[in-house]
């Protein structure tokens, strides 16, 4: 028993020993946000040095801030959060990357009518886009050349 006990002991530490950390090395990196309106939809351009590894989305009532808890205020009746993982506004000597606001009404804009950081920590950035139409459909992408995530907010 006291030799089974010890090898799980010792296999658990292992693992837990080599397991790789995730840094802030190596991260895509925001350097502008851009906004523009379309026929039929708006368009929300982050520009980036590089591109985040993965992103979720998601439809929300409310947002809050990844470190702090606190809420995010966001105008709009519907909100759309949009988590990138290994991205960040600054790069690996932690210095600015992106210096715009964090928190505003983007200009010309009916529908959208907010864009928030809600996560700028360990290389996972958070934006929320708050908007007014219920009727709204999202599509989130990127592209390259330059690197670039694209949010598009849709409307009837």
């Amino acid at each position: 028993m006291k030799k089974r006990l010890g090898a799980v002991l010792l296999a658990v530490a292992a693992v837990f020993t080599f397991v790789p950390v995730a840094s802030a090395q190596g991260h895509a990196e925001l350097t502008n946000i851009r906004t523009g309106k379309h026929d039929g939809f708006e368009r929300i351009v982050l520009d980036m040095n590089g591109l985040p590894s993965n992103h979720q989305s998601r439809e929300t009532g409310s947002v809050v801030n990844c470190g702090s808890g606190n809420p995010v205020p966001v105008q709009g009746n519907e909100i759309l959060e949009s988590v990138f993982h290994y991205a960040a506004s600054y790069d690996e000597n932690f210095d600015p990357t992106y210096t715009g606001p964090r928190n505003f009404s983007p200009v010309g804009l009916t529908n959208v009518k907010t864009i928030a950081f809600t996560c700028d920590f360990e290389a996972t950035l958070g934006i929320a886009v708050g908007y007014d139409d219920p009727d709204s459909w999202h599509k989130v992408f990127t592209l390259t050349n330059p690197d670039r995530v694209v949010i598009d907010v849709y409307s009837r």
